[in-house]
């Protein structure tokens, strides 16, 4: 198969031919029609996860089709149109027991723990407890993003944020992660605060539901960009989302936040953010993290997407080929862009 491979972090990644994947007794193998291109990816491919063994093979947002299955699966056959949490669950550790497939003590990842989706195949784990089918009437494109950054977001405003209708979010970041969460919060009738660096990413989030926006300054100090926020919000936001992951909008999103607001950390961090504690304790503040979703919980979510109420397909602003990625992948480094990028592996 054809895959974008690098052999080391930071260095050019190459399109190359490499073998095959096969499945696990208990995986399987999907054909990817769709990959999306995630800051995450990006932090993989400059070493910050330790868990990736070189040479590598990014991606972790996909969908396809099943095309191969192991002797131990009974739910998936080929042909299946499938999506996948980024979080790959083995189904019988105590987090799997209790329902935290997201934060499984195995938890295996595409793109991180094994080779990924930037490829015409990928191999998955336990596919009967992650796989999660995809509608005939939702196209591919639109069904990557809800493996890991529509997910990601659902799960972090409504179940990590306790998100409530009236109440202000702060979005800080609106790529593909942060755009969800703009058109999420949005949906659930909270007023959302966007703040970006991006003049086309604030014009992006209004149109998915953003009441007001912030024009950050790369120059600004991290309290001038949450009291512009506070300002907005008539003093702080109830919920804040740092969809970015940098010690500049985590230590912001915190900052922003009203007595006894909920921050959730969406964005991988580089390094850990020097935090403002006496805010916390003093108003009581609620520092959460939010990993991704598991496949369970996904039918709400699915159902909110076929009924039109949240619309992921107006998120994807661009499609690529494969052979375009390597480039794709370099450029997030210095922007990560407004919506989501589309890999098509067999375009």
């Amino acid at each position: 198969m054809r895959a974008v491979v690098f052999e080391q972090y930071g260095k050019p990644a190459e399109l190359r031919t490499v073998p095959d994947p096969a499945p696990a007794p208990h995986g399987v193998v999907v054909r990817v029609e769709a990959t999306g291109l995630c800051r995450s990816d990006w932090h993989g491919w400059q070493g910050h996860d330790p868990d990736i063994a070189l040479p590598h093979v990014p991606g972790h947002e996909l969908a396809g089709t099943v095309e191969a299955v192991g002797g131990l699966v009974t739910g998936w056959r080929p042909g299946d149109r499938v999506t996948v949490p980024f979080v790959c669950a083995c189904g019988s550790c105590p987090s799997c027991a209790a329902g935290d497939q997201q934060v499984c003590e195995r938890q295996t990842q595409p793109g991180f723990t094994h080779w990924g989706s930037f490829a015409e195949f990928v191999a998955l784990d336990h596919a009967d407890v992650n796989l999660v089918a995809v509608a005939d009437e939702l196209s591919f494109g639109t069904a990557a993003s809800l493996g890991c950054r529509f997910a990601t977001a659902f799960r972090a405003v409504v179940a990590q944020g306790r998100v409530a209708p009236g109440e202000w979010v702060a979005v800080y970041g609106c790529g593909g992660v942060g755009l969800s969460a703009v058109m999420i919060a949005a949906a659930a009738g909270a007023r959302v605060v966007a703040v970006d660096l991006s003049p086309r990413a604030l014009e992006l989030a209004r149109q998915f539901g953003a009441a007001e926006c912030v024009a950050a300054s790369r120059d600004a100090r991290p309290e001038e960009t949450a009291e512009a926020v506070r300002e907005l919000t008539g003093g702080g936001a109830h919920l804040s989302l740092d969809a970015l992951g940098s010690p500049a909008t985590c230590a912001a999103s915190v900052g922003s936040l009203r007595r006894r607001g909920r921050h959730v950390q969406v964005g991988l961090l580089p390094q850990d953010p020097t935090l403002p504690m006496s805010r916390v304790i003093g108003l009581e503040l609620e520092l959460l993290g939010s990993h991704g979703m598991p496949a369970h919980a996904y039918p709400p979510m699915l159902e909110s997407v076929r009924a039109g109420a949240l619309r992921p397909d107006l998120l994807v602003t661009s499609t690529i080929p494969l052979a375009e990625a390597p480039a794709a992948l370099e450029a997030m480094g210095a922007a990560p862009g407004a919506g989501v990028t589309i890999i098509e592996p067999w375009a």
